[in-house]
């Protein structure tokens, strides 16, 4: 076996310029599509923390009609049960009771629609971190009648700013309209242009209020402290109570689980594209060298080599050779990764782009080690493949015709 290795390495350097041009391909090739694996896994990384730390969290409880149909009276009945029963739970961490209706925002200049959030500031900021997105003004506990906070670009368009008031028209308990001052004390800049514009936060008490009752909850949403328990706890709250319905994040946001379903795609799509460009380069390169070769081969043939051991000569070439560059430019890339994850992939000249569809700007990307394992897998296996026609080749050679004439 140390001579086939031996022999195989000396192979490989008969020819440095083309090993060499073989080589930097592969690393190359490694490198860039780490990287962007590395980057695909951090864009969505982000976007599942900001959602479900900002805005879904873990597990939402509703009544059964409200996803369809999200009018007042669909509220959650037996909230002081459920409370209770969230705080004995060892997997909760924390929980926040909101009150949900949709509207329109008035002001001076147009009309818009908008889903109005009433939260309890307390309980809110320790289940979620939506306040660290506030650019302006105070959060709700603002010592002001009705105060209000919205997003950065809602106020743009309706040239609103801290101190103002707006109006906002929904329905009651009784499928009444009614109307109600709020003043602006906050505006917040989230990920999503889409979601600044399509909501506001007032306090629950003070929505309550206008709504007709003292002890609507139209949402319960909490934090654990394992995420891989959300489906457990979904599933233990839906045994447990009646007239309800908890979900966990995927279910709650569907695009998310298809995101992480997306990535892993990716992640295969792109080894496969890498793989195939390299297994093209081995075939080519291995097919050259034996036509080189066949002299020698024939020689080594007719001396007694067998043909199972010129086999895995061939094969143990085009393995060294890839590996040597798969290793090479997968430690590249996991250096380049571990860099760019402290300091981030700034995407700013994309940042309109970016926050229509709810990503920052700035990226930091990561490869998990199974990845890395799966891609090291792939290589060893298309190596293989690819390199089996030329060691055919190369075992079919008749002795006396290779050597003939020389």
């Amino acid at each position: 076996m140390l001579t086939l290795l031996t022999l195989s390495w000396r192979n490989i350097w008969r020819h440095p310029g083309r090993s060499g041009a073989l080589l930097a391909a592969i690393i190359a090739g490694l490198w860039a599509g780490c990287l962007t694996v590395g980057a695909m896994n951090g864009m969505l990384k982000q976007r599942l923390d900001y959602l479900i730390n900002n805005e879904i969290t873990h597990v939402q409880i509703h009544h059964p009609q409200f996803s369809r149909d999200p009018y007042p009276r669909h509220a959650i009945s037996g909230g002081d049960q459920i409370k209770s029963w969230l705080e004995q739970d060892q997997r909760v961490g924390n929980f926040s009771f909101r009150t949900l209706t949709d509207g329109m925002l008035q002001s001076a200049i147009k009309t818009s629609g908008v889903r109005i959030r009433g939260i309890d500031p307390p309980s809110e900021t320790r289940t979620t971190r939506f306040h660290e997105h506030l650019i302006a003004g105070d959060y709700l506990e603002a010592q002001v009648r009705n105060p209000l906070i919205m997003g950065q670009s809602l106020a743009q368009s309706h040239n609103l700013d801290i101190g103002h008031r707006i109006v906002l028209v929904f329905e009651t308990l009784d499928s009444e309209l009614t109307a109600a001052a709020f003043n602006l004390v906050g505006i917040f800049s989230s990920a999503s242009e889409h979601y600044d514009n399509a909501n506001v936060f007032v306090r629950a008490d003070d929505l309550k209020g206008l709504l007709g009752g003292e002890a609507i909850v139209h949402e319960i949403a909490m934090m654990l402290h394992d995420a891989d328990q959300a489906a457990t706890v979904a599933a233990d709250l839906n045994a447990e109570f009646t007239g309800i319905i908890a979900q966990p994040w995927h279910e709650l946001s569907p695009e998310l689980q298809t995101l992480v379903d997306y990535g892993q795609v990716m992640l295969l799509i792109i080894t496969i594209v890498i793989m195939l460009a390299l297994a093209f380069g081995i075939i080519n390169t291995m097919l050259m060298a034996i036509f080189e070769r066949l002299h020698e081969i024939g020689m080594l043939i007719s001396v007694g080599m067998s043909r199972v051991r010129v086999l895995a000569m061939i094969l143990l070439e085009s393995l060294i050779l890839t590996l040597v560059g798969a290793l090479t430019g997968m430690i590249l890339a996991a250096v380049t990764v571990t860099w760019l994850k402290e300091r981030g992939i700034n995407l700013e000249l994309f940042a309109s782009g970016l926050a229509e569809i709810g990503y920052d700007t700035i990226i930091y990307p990561f490869l998990q080690p199974g990845e890395f394992v799966l891609i090291v897998f792939v290589v060893i296996v298309v190596t293989l493949l690819a390199s089996t026609y030329p060691a055919i080749k190369a075992i079919r050679i008749d002795p006396l015709e290779a050597t003939k004439g020389k």
